[in-house]
């Protein structure tokens, strides 16, 4: 038997993972150096304060998107969905901390008064592959801020700094 759940109700949990994870951005970032956070270990990939900052972006932007017009500190570094740039020094992870602490709030009162129609409504950020609502898109913010975050927590083993804190 299929019971019809509410996007309404189905939001309550991402609000339980948003709040999971507004703590976590702060215990993974914790106590690493400005030097390490741009470090890149001699390879491609993005280091933490790119990571960092483009998580607040994605915040910043579900919150413009859904009726708010706000901008985290150092916007033009990530506005357009812009991947990392080499030889940018990247604002110090403190710039960061303070935009999340920011913005975390705000969106997690206007998420969780969203309607069912609200939720329904388009994807903001057009992602391809498919029909996709804000309720979509919502989720795929959820699930990409455990990637980074977890992606942050690798790094920081990489650089030598002890595994994350939960609490």
């Amino acid at each position: 038997m299929e019971t019809a759940i509410s996007k309404k109700a189905s939001l309550e949990v991402f609000i339980g993972i948003y709040d999971f994870h507004s703590r976590l951005f702060n215990n993974v970032i914790e106590g690493i150096s400005k030097n390490d956070a741009q470090n890149r270990l001699n390879t491609k990939a993005n280091h933490v304060s790119w990571l960092a900052g483009s998580l607040v972006h994605e915040r910043y932007q579900l919150a413009n998107f859904i009726g708010m017009d706000l901008k985290q500190t150092s916007d033009e570094l990530f506005s357009n969905h812009k991947g990392i740039q080499d030889e940018v020094q990247y604002p110090h992870l403190d710039e960061f901390r303070s935009d999340w602490a920011t913005i975390s709030p705000l969106l997690k009162d206007a998420l969780a008064n969203l309607s069912d129609e609200d939720l329904a409504g388009p994807d903001p950020f057009g992602m391809p592959g498919g029909d996709y609502t804000l309720f979509d898109a919502i989720t795929f913010c959820a699930d990409r801020e455990s990637y980074c975050i977890g992606q942050i927590g690798l790094w920081r083993r990489l650089l030598g700094y002890p595994a994350m804190r939960y609490d």
